[in-house]
């Protein structure tokens, strides 16, 4: 089975080795958020302020956005989402004028200021959840707030055994951010959605499994390393042309009709069965054996071929 990851290391989101920042950074505490795209083709994003429980402060944000932003552009098939510490995210921070506050160094910021800062502050949720690549949230402890809506913005979910969840907006008299209200539903139903909003009760690992919140629980971290790491070597390895239609075909139905979706559907399809991908795919199949798609298959496209796809 593959290796789990290497501790996360501070890179470019290129292949250059060359150690960026992806936020802000104190003398000892380091970037608030490292990013690290691997000879694998794999990204990861780790929220890095374990003191704070990687609340979702200015500079945490800041970094999402331009972790999300470079890793959308590179050559990562696979992005995974996680958390330096035994806490992935419990929400905004309320006290230094963080995403979710309406403070800024101690004062109450004007509504209309209050609202275009968090507004903006929100585009990380839109750009994590519309991403070329499949993303993969790595839960590896409790996850609340607006920490439980990134994890919503990614595709799959992963979680360790002892994390623990919740909406938790109600409970600090707060009506919610960062997408959750668009997200959730689609994950968990609607009745369900609400039940978990209106009430901000905790539940575990194993009830989030339940109503189909994660993918999977893993007894240790570990364990859910090896996991997500099987999981992102069989994804990097797939056609990188159909997964990047596969993952447009599903964002745009959120706002199509049946007949508009199959239209996408039949073009994306007729494309990829006209690329090389699909040949190999085919012959790999006759020769029993695994498929070598090209990694150059995505940067070989021209532009307007992106954009049809």
């Amino acid at each position: 089975p593959p290796s789990p990851p290497p501790s996360p290391t501070v890179s470019a989101a290129s292949p250059s080795p060359t150690p960026t920042r992806a936020s802000s950074m104190g003398e000892s505490a380091g970037p608030a958020v490292l990013v690290d795209v691997g000879a694998d083709d794999v990204a990861w994003i780790t929220l890095n302020r374990p003191a704070s429980m990687n609340a979702l402060s200015a500079e945490i944000v800041a970094g999402l956005l331009d972790a999300v932003d470079a890793i959308s552009q590179s050559r990562a098939r696979v992005v995974v989402l996680t958390a330096a510490g035994p806490v992935f995210c419990p929400g905004g921070s309320l006290t230094d004028g963080g995403a979710s506050s309406g403070f800024s160094d101690g004062g109450v910021l004007p509504l209309e200021t209050a609202i275009r800062k968090l507004r903006f502050s929100m585009t990380v949720a839109q750009r994590l959840h519309e991403m070329p690549q499949v993303t993969i949230c790595m839960i590896n402890g409790g996850c609340a707030g607006a920490g439980l809506s990134l994890a919503c913005a990614c595709d799959l979910r992963y979680a360790v055994a002892s994390s623990k969840f919740s909406t938790a907006f109600v409970n600090v008299g707060l009506s919610g951010d960062f997408g959750y209200s668009y997200l959730l539903p689609r994950i968990v139903g609607p009745a369900k959605a609400r039940e978990i909003c209106f009430t901000g009760s905790k539940f575990g690992a194993d009830e989030a499994l339940s109503m189909g919140l994660v993918s999977s629980v893993e007894r240790d971290l570990p364990a859910l390393r090896a996991r997500v790491a099987a999981l992102t070597a069989k994804l990097a390895g797939g056609a990188p042309l159909a997964l990047l239609a596969m993952k447009r075909n599903l964002l745009e139905s959120e706002r199509q009709s049946l007949s508009e979706a199959l239209d996408a559907e039949a073009a994306r399809h007729a494309q990829c069965g006209a690329h090389p991908d699909a040949a190999e795919a085919g012959l790999a199949f006759l020769e029993k054996r695994r498929p070598a798609f090209s990694a150059d298959s995505l940067r070989a496209l021209q532009p307007w071929e992106r954009a049809r796809l």
